[in-house]
């Protein structure tokens, strides 16, 4: 993660761990290109989870581990990916 002011940059590498390289349920995986999108740092993950999927937001996965929080993908508006990501507390983290 790259930071500058209220910008950042994260970047993900495939080796399959990380929360933005694993596969989709369908078995897609990521690649270049199609694979960018917008993070919504969230507090509650799965309460932000439940409210949208209330309001019939697709979702392209479920809720998942990743090295530093839990995320999961829905399509937005024009099917561009969003994620919702929360991170792990730098107390609980081994």
């Amino acid at each position: 993660m790259l930071s500058r002011g209220d910008l950042s940059l994260v970047l993900s590498v495939l080796n399959g761990r990380a929360g933005g390289s694993q596969a989709m349920p369908d078995g897609r995986t990521p690649r270049p290109g199609g694979w960018n999108r917008f993070v919504l740092e969230v507090t509650s993950l799965e309460r932000v989870v439940e409210e949208l999927r209330r309001a019939s937001a697709r979702f392209r996965n479920d809720i998942i581990v990743g090295v530093g929080g839990e995320q999961t993908l829905l399509d937005g508006p024009s099917s561009d990916p969003f994620e919702l990501f929360e991170q792990t507390p730098l107390e609980a983290k081994p």
